[in-house]
């Protein structure tokens, strides 16, 4: 059931009613998991040359290890949290709804399809502002800049059209 108009949409049948949705989310070449088994591996390895040097009596290559692993550990955990962030925009019969999620945080919205105002927040690279009842949210983050305006096409023309 894929339309070849939409290059970010998905179409699907649900509950015997069409529905369009985009799922933006962030390009993570590695899940959180598999940086937790390389944060474990890179704290055995960073411990056991601190270790052998400890031994050897060179004592502060243990401690500068220790703080090696504790910074890298702060960054991965910051690279964690966002490495689930994403937007998702559905529009199901008369219901356009957004969630955004960042850092764990979600954010969702709904308008009634015939009020929703799609429009850049500043200019022709920016965010895409969603609008409408006295709601407004952004969207586009996870889309290159230069495509952001062929993302805000889309949803119009769905909004239109389905």
């Amino acid at each position: 059931m894929s339309n070849p108009t939409y290059q970010f949409a998905q179409e699907s049948l649900q509950a015997s009613e069409p529905t369009i949705q985009w799922r933006l989310r962030r390009n993570c070449s590695v899940t959180p998991a598999q940086l937790g088994w390389l944060y474990f591996s890179l704290c055995v390895l960073s411990l056991g040359i601190g270790v052998f040097f400890w031994l050897q009596g060179a004592t502060l290559v243990l401690a500068f290890a220790g703080l090696e692993i504790t910074l890298v550990g702060v960054a991965f955990l910051a690279y964690a949290r966002h490495a689930t962030d994403g937007e998702w925009i559905s529009l199901q019969g008369t219901r356009l709804v957004v969630e955004c999620e960042s850092a764990g945080r979600r954010e969702r919205a709904e308008f009634a399809r015939q009020w929703v105002r799609v429009e850049p927040k500043s200019g022709d690279h920016s965010l895409i502002e969603l609008s409408g009842q006295g709601r407004s949210i952004e969207v586009g983050r996870f889309v290159r800049p230069e495509l952001r305006q062929v993302l805000a096409r889309e949803i119009r023309s769905a909004l239109r059209n389905a």
